[in-house]
């Protein structure tokens, strides 16, 4: 592994710091997961007392974001990394602790090993899903990554 939870979550202190203040934090990633967490505090809230949807979508982009950049770097490969499209339901109120969880790693590997042997641009749609405490989901996000190499 060559990215670790300390080093992306240093990496947002200096180049995401809306996230670093927020709370946003990644607490595991593998080749195959990463959870990402942030809690509900005053500095991230919405007008309703919950966590703001914009925060929510920070950790979530996260969880699925760690894992790409985790591939790259192990590829060796220069390659650019963007959120083409996203979308994301919200169906519960989020308070105290939330924890984004992807489980799409595999689908990572196999885009940047077509990036490398095609030349040619990849996409790939990884979800991540936000749980409360109690286990109860409050929000799900999906996000379109796409891979291109870069010359």
């Amino acid at each position: 592994m060559v990215l670790n939870p300390r080093k992306i979550n240093t990496f947002c202190f200096f180049k995401l710091p809306a996230a670093w203040w927020t709370g946003v934090r990644v607490q595991y990633m593998d080749e195959s997961k990463a959870v990402v967490t942030v809690k509900h505090r005053w500095v991230n809230q919405n007008p309703f007392k919950s966590l703001f949807w914009a925060v929510q979508g920070m950790a979530a982009e996260l969880a699925t974001a760690a894992m790409v950049m985790n591939g790259i770097k192990e590829s060796g490969k220069n390659i650019s990394m963007l959120v083409a499209n996203n979308n994301a339901n919200f169906s519960k109120k989020a308070t105290g602790l939330i924890t984004f969880s992807c489980l799409d790693g595999h689908l990572v590997e196999e885009a940047i090993t077509n990036t490398i042997a095609t030349g040619e641009g990849q996409t790939l749609w990884m979800k991540s899903v936000g749980v409360n405490q109690e286990g109860v989901v409050v929000s799900t996000f999906n996000f379109e990554w796409t891979l291109k190499l870069r010359d």
